[in-house]
């Protein structure tokens, strides 16, 4: 027996099938003597649909009515959820946020969880029910409801996982877990068994849609272990959890997560002296406009060429800053490149392999793949190609990586 927090998604609760498919779900865990908590998000599509009502009526609706109209959304899925449980015998009771009293800040669509009072839900589990929550939801401690924005359920699940200090927190989703590259592009990507919540976090935030970086972070922060799973296909999932030292060697490279939304801008001689790279980001940042790789090249004449990318959405109103800074800095040029993507190489087991970044270097290099930037951590290497050359370059280092799932078979 154990203690398990079950999240479902839009998809997982789409149509009233989906919905009794997953009370099925949920009483063979129960039938197993398991102790349970679902969380569910709103049919898919529900939420963009409440929005589109709002922006009927207001083309930029106040924060706080918003949060109320799109809370609506997970009441129906966990009132039709605990309807689906008891109609098969199985004793069940849905929650919102404000009941359960999941405690949020005052930031109305992206507040987050300050506490959680779960007494109510222990006291349910005690008297056997199957206790159901609403997730992507809150109340402020002046009793307003809060929602918690992107990947809100995900973060729900997690913080209710921590908060019942649950045995494990399983995320039912529309894929059976996390693979070593999106199978779409690597016919032969194959799932992994188990992920450092290190590793999770930069795959997602390297591109991998799997989870929201929110709820990998409070994973790693309270320890709760995460484990991937298809709500309606068995298998084992993808466990993501703490590094344990204790256990088998970690692989080198764990996964190869990439980028399409990407965009490069660089200003060309720019007078070398401090403060300059404050300049140029300065206006960028104060547009709201977020930068990820920075390269700075120093050339003889006491100039520099500045390079950074963003995202690709952010790319015009990036350009027209640095057009306007470059009479102002005396550079002699703005260039820019929204043809750009990014590939990384994840993996804890780098910490103690030397030349990974030359394996990785010499792999794109066979392929003819020309390289535009480089960014490193201690887990993650990442490189800025060519649009055009994406796949054939996430090809290329799943092969020379040893990632392909015939190759594990192999061995």
């Amino acid at each position: 027996m154990a203690l398990l927090v079950q999240k479902f998604g839009g998809t997982s609760v789409g149509t009233i099938e989906r919905i009794e498919a997953v009370a099925e779900k949920v009483k063979g865990f129960r039938e197993q003597g398991h102790d349970l908590v679902i969380v569910v998000s709103a049919m898919s599509g529900e939420t963009n649909r409440l929005i589109a009502l709002a922006k009927e009526i207001m083309d930029e609706p106040t924060p706080r009515e918003l949060d109320v109209l799109v809370s609506t959304g997970e009441q129906v899925t966990i009132a039709l959820l605990a309807m689906a449980l008891q109609k098969r015998g199985v004793p069940a009771r849905s929650y919102t946020g404000h009941q359960v009293r999941i405690l949020t800040d005052q930031s109305y669509n992206k507040a987050r969880i300050l506490q959680i009072d779960e007494q109510r839900i222990r006291s349910d589990l005690d008297q056997g029910r199957v206790v159901i929550v609403a997730g992507f939801q809150g109340v402020d401690e002046d009793g307003n409801i809060t929602t918690l924005g992107r990947g809100g359920s995900d973060t729900t699940g997690v913080a209710l996982a921590a908060a019942l200090k649950a045995d494990e927190c399983q995320i039912y989703t529309d894929v059976d877990g996390v693979y070593t590259t999106d199978p779409r592009v690597v016919d032969t990507a194959r799932r992994l068994e188990k992920i450092t919540f290190e590793e999770m976090l930069e795959m997602a935030s390297l591109g991998s849609k799997v989870l929201q970086i929110r709820a990998v972070e409070f994973a790693g922060k309270y320890n709760v272990p995460l484990r991937v799973l298809h709500s309606f296909k068995e298998g084992s999932g993808t466990l993501i959890t703490v590094e344990d030292d204790g256990s088998m060697e970690q692989p080198v490279v764990s996964g190869i997560a990439f980028s399409r939304d990407e965009a490069k801008l660089t200003i060309l001689g720019v007078p070398d002296v401090p403060g300059v790279a404050t300049r140029i980001l300065k206006p960028i940042s104060d547009a709201n406009i977020e930068v990820d790789i920075i390269v700075q090249n120093v050339g003889a004449d006491n100039k520099t060429d500045f390079t950074f990318t963003v995202g690709r959405g952010d790319y015009k109103r990036a350009l027209e800053i640095l057009q306007n800074l470059k009479d102002e800095l005396n550079a002699r040029e703005v260039r820019g490149d929204s043809k750009i993507a990014k590939v990384s190489i994840v993996g804890v087991g780098m910490r103690s392999h030397a030349g990974v970044a030359t394996k990785m270097l010499d792999a794109l290099s066979q392929e003819g793949i020309n390289i535009l930037m480089i960014s490193t951590s201690e887990i993650k290497i990442s490189v800025v190609i060519d649009e055009k050359y994406l796949e054939l370059a996430v090809r290329a280092l799943h092969s020379a990586f040893e990632l392909d799932a015939d190759k594990s078979k192999e061995e």
